[in-house]
């Protein structure tokens, strides 16, 4: 027998008849305001082009690592799921991928991949039969008939998910064409970029040698030179804004900061561009230049965003055949009191500078951030993240940080995903818990209702707007 596909209108509100109805009243007051997208890794092609995906599997399926690092991780290899590796595209017929995936659908119950696609399939497809072996092919042709329609092409879905603005992610040495592409089409839909230059300021990243030669190419800039380095960046970070970037983006090992003086910066790029580092020069490196973005955010007003604690690529195998970003980056103990003091004894205290934190190692919530958070007026929290990005995750980073940081040093919520069609899902998930969050607060007499509403908006639409500063005037360029 076939079972019923239906979301619960109720799904993730409080088990209490009295809380839900409070969380039910709060929702309804935000389930539908616009969907702000500050920090992702969709493809902005998509919507340069505007051309429709060719199938399910290649638009649900194989760019998203949160469901195949499980499907791995129960054996299935990623080749078979259609994920592509470092010889090129996959060879699995597609259809035969995604009845490979709706056979082990059932791996994925309790967890958030489930809510989001559950979403996905009856909000935006209309499916009302659950996904599994028996249904795979039903799903299959559905979806792809879906998809050869102009509805679903990736602009018209932008505008029906009422998404107001949608960052993607860019290297500092790959070029903006799309972005351009997308202004010069007339499409009002907004698409900016983001400032990631991990690949050229990380010696330790695989491909540090060429993005470096390419970042040198792009800028005209001599990046051999510790000056001519400092003035590429300077000029990608103009290009970038020019493209409607508001913000930078960090993904080191650790949250490592330093301020070393000119004397020494000078020998240890050196080591870095010559090729006789060590691993010591490589973390001393990235700590330097957590600072160096931190003095040109003062001077251009990008807000950094700084997520350390990936042990990045821990699989080696996986990563000799198939790449970064394949779901085999795993959560680290962070320390963030020591780490940043060079960097805030700079700057901490800065008013043009503001820090977004971000952390996999949720221990230091009440312990480092909160406290960091709530007093340096340079940073700010990001949401629960990656892997904190669920009910449960964002359940905890409510009740350990509000109490030292507050609501109003964080920045409302970010949904950091590949996956395009799943953002209203993860955005859906995050006002539902923070709702209920704030109906708890409500039922115990800590906040009252006017104040639950109001916050309710802020977490939902109005923080994310003035963390990632989206309302000050900037330049697109053609």
């Amino acid at each position: 027998m076939t079972k019923k596909l239906r979301l619960d209108p109720d799904r993730l509100l409080p088990a209490d008849p009295a809380v839900r109805g409070v969380a039910r009243e709060l929702y309804a007051s935000v389930k539908d305001l616009p969907i702000v997208s500050p920090h992702g890794h969709t493809d902005p092609r998509w919507f340069a082009t505007d051309e429709s995906w060719t199938n399910a599997t290649e638009l649900l399926l194989a760019p998203d690592h949160y469901l195949y690092r499980m499907l791995y991780s129960q054996g299935v290899p990623l080749d078979a799921l259609g994920v592509p590796g470092r010889a090129g595209r996959s060879k699995a017929d597609p259809r035969d991928a995604w009845r490979l995936f709706a056979s082990h659908y059932y791996l994925f119950r309790g967890t958030p991949s489930r809510v989001w696609l559950d979403h996905v399939f009856a909000e935006v497809f209309g499916i009302d039969v659950a996904l599994d072996a028996t249904t795979a092919d039903l799903y299959f042709d559905r979806v792809n008939e879906a998809l050869t329609t102009p509805a679903f092409r990736p602009r018209a879905l932008f505008e029906r998910f009422n998404i107001e603005l949608l960052a993607t992610t860019e290297g500092a040495h790959e070029d903006l064409d799309h972005h351009a592409a997308i202004r010069r089409s007339g499409w009002k839909g907004r698409v900016i970029t983001t400032y990631r230059p991990d690949a050229v300021v990380d010696p330790e990243h695989e491909e540090f040698a060429d993005a470096l030669r390419r970042f040198g190419e792009i800028t005209g800039e001599d990046v051999q030179s510790w000056e001519g380095y400092l003035r590429a960046h300077r000029k990608r970070r103009a290009d970038f804004r020019a493209a409607g970037a508001t913000a930078t983006d960090h993904g080191h090992p650790n949250p490592a900061t330093a301020d070393l003086s000119d004397a020494e910066k000078q020998p240890l790029f050196a080591r870095v561009v010559g090729g006789s580092w060590t691993s010591e020069d490589a973390e001393l490196f990235r700590a330097q230049m957590l600072t160096e973005m931190a003095a040109m955010s003062v001077d251009d007003g990008m807000v950094m965003q700084i997520h350390p604690g990936s042990f990045r690529n821990h699989n080696r195998w996986l990563h000799q055949h198939y790449g970064r970003d394949k779901g085999a980056d795993i959560p680290q103990r962070t320390d963030y009191v020591r780490a940043l003091k060079p960097l805030l004894d700079r700057f901490g205290n800065e008013p043009k500078l503001s820090i977004i934190l971000f952390t996999l190692d949720e221990s230091t919530y009440a312990r480092e951030l909160s406290p960091l958070a709530g007093h340096y007026p340079c940073l700010k929290l990001g949401p629960a993240w990656w892997f904190h990005d669920s009910p449960e995750g964002m359940r905890r980073f409510r009740e350990m940080t509000t109490e030292t940081a507050g609501f109003y040093n964080t920045v409302g919520f970010n949904d950091d995903t590949r996956a395009f069609l799943s953002i209203p899902a993860r955005h859906d998930v995050a006002r539902r818990v923070d709702c209920s969050f704030l109906a708890r607060l409500v039922a115990e007499h800590r906040i009252d209702e006017t104040e639950a509403a109001e916050l309710a908006r802020e977490l939902a639409y109005d923080l994310v707007r003035r963390a990632y500063r989206l309302d000050e005037p900037h330049t697109l360029a053609a």
